[in-house]
């Protein structure tokens, strides 16, 4: 089944270049120049994956991020930030309110299709892919791809859980973090702008009882970060 994006940015000659070559490759795209735009074609349509750019004539990219992510019909819909701010916090912000990649701009359209690729893929769950990890009270089920603690879903993203995966595929090893960007192939982590912590502050404030004193996901200073081996009485 043919994928349907949506791109929303106001450089009309942008949207335009990337529109069609998004669309040489197979993908059905429409395109909104502003926020307003953009929300009523989410109203109207179930897409499979979002680019969305950071600054737009009506407000502010972040925003509707986090319309989006408080909303239960797209929470888990995949997002692709673009941006021109040369900021590190900006990034930053966009990844801890539940964007799942980000792109700067300029960019080239080879290197948007990758990650726009990689984003269906990592959504996309494996029918023969059905293990479920379990620790104490925390389940991670690759085939659902979805975490859960005593039962309930825990509200991660994709690229969040497939940073826990990573973690917990390796229990009681120390992982640095060169080691897992190299575990997330195709994922965009980039150490030096600390969006793996970023993720992992996040997965916290999910899984931990207490993310302040966290006992899953342990930081090895000057290391890296350790997926606890035993939990909850294990």
């Amino acid at each position: 089944m043919t994928a349907k994006l949506l791109l929303i940015d106001d450089d009309a000659r942008l949207t335009s270049m990337v529109g069609d070559y998004l669309r040489g490759h197979g993908y059905e795209v429409d395109t909104a120049g502003s926020l307003a735009q953009g929300r009523e074609r989410l109203r109207q349509v179930n897409y499979d994956a979002l680019v969305l750019d950071l600054m737009l004539p009506d407000g502010d990219g972040l925003d509707l991020t986090r319309e989006l992510r408080a909303d239960a019909r797209t929470r888990r819909l995949p997002l692709l930030m673009l941006t021109a701010r040369g900021e590190p916090t900006d990034r930053i912000i966009g990844l801890e309110i539940g964007a799942d990649d980000y792109l700067p701009k300029p960019f080239e359209p080879r290197e948007l299709l990758a990650r726009v690729k990689a984003l269906l893929r990592r959504a996309t769950p494996e029918a023969a892919d059905d293990d479920v990890l379990r620790f104490g009270h925390l389940e991670i089920d690759l085939g659902a791809r979805e975490a859960r603690l005593q039962g309930e879903r825990c509200d991660l993203t994709g690229h969040q859980f497939d940073l826990l995966v990573v973690l917990a595929q390796s229990p009681g090893r120390v992982l640095t973090r060169d080691q897992i960007m190299d575990a997330l192939k195709g994922h965009p982590l980039e150490a030096f702008d600390r969006s793996i912590d970023v993720h992992i502050s996040r997965i916290r404030a999910v899984i931990e009882d207490d993310p302040k004193t966290p006992k899953r996901v342990l930081t090895v200073r000057g290391s890296g970060y350790v997926f606890a081996r035993k939990q909850d009485g294990d």
